[in-house]
């Protein structure tokens, strides 16, 4: 499965991924959550360290076009071309009537890092592979 992508790639097991960056701040806070779910979750876990473990960690913040928790991210499935509007949040936020996604999802941990033009393949929890292509990210909007 090859991937294009707006920035270097990388290869994981095979399959090539976009590289990724993330804020300190996520990037800790992140890996707690990982470690809290890894016995309740640990596909989806795995999928998650994999992410982490590839990404590139900036001790300050990130071009606001780079999806970190909170941002608002608009993507399309390219598998269906549907295009959504949802926002990263942590587990205890997430909301789906309110397009909340929580980072312990398959297309939260997938959506992690990327930039705008960005595209990757991922797994449903049914199994489907799907590939998403990041449109826009608008930076958290904190109160």
């Amino acid at each position: 499965m090859i991937m294009i992508t707006q920035r270097k790639a990388i290869a994981i097991s095979g399959e090539i991924k976009p590289c990724i960056t993330l804020t300190a701040k996520d990037y800790e806070g992140i890996s707690r959550l990982a470690r809290a779910a890894a016995t309740r979750m640990p596909d989806l876990v795995s999928v998650l360290t994999e992410e982490l473990e590839r990404a590139h960690v900036l001790a300050d913040g990130l071009s606001e076009q780079t999806v970190c928790m909170g941002s608002e991210v608009e993507f399309r499935d390219d598998t269906t071309g549907k295009v959504q509007t949802v926002m990263l949040v942590y587990p205890g936020d997430a909301d789906i009537s309110q397009a909340k996604i929580s980072i312990l999802t398959p297309v939260g941990a997938a959506l992690i890092g990327l930039s705008a033009e960005d595209s990757i393949t991922w797994e449903t929890r049914t199994g489907e592979i799907r590939q998403l292509t990041v449109l826009k990210v608008r930076e958290p909007q904190f109160a």
